[in-house]
């Protein structure tokens, strides 16, 4: 996680993440994204002011749709990237932070 705001955000509502990594340094491509979206029901990936949330219990979004929403023009993960119980979050949206992890 790269993201100093969604660290501050973290750290105000005393959010523990457990182990953190440097999202510079470990670089996650297609296959390495879609492992760790394997272990989860929900996924909100946020760009910009925009959120896309996807309900993978009950809906079925192909692979293309899962990485369009969680992959960078670099073809990385997304920063910030984490997991909160069995949701993902990619990017940073203070709104959906506040609603989602208080």
């Amino acid at each position: 996680m790269t993201c100093v705001r969604t660290q501050e955000f973290l750290g105000r509502k005393k959010v523990d993440l457990g182990t953190v990594v440097n999202a510079k340094r470990a670089r996650l491509g297609n296959t390495d994204a879609l492992a760790l979206v394997s272990r989860v029901d929900q996924i909100y990936a946020a760009k910009g002011k925009k959120v896309v949330h996807l309900d993978l219990r009950r809906d079925t979004p192909g692979k293309a749709e899962i990485l369009a929403a969680i992959m960078g023009p670099s073809g990385n993960l997304r920063a910030p990237a984490f997991r909160r119980g069995r949701t993902r979050f990619v990017g940073f949206n203070e709104e959906v932070f506040a609603s989602l992890l208080t």
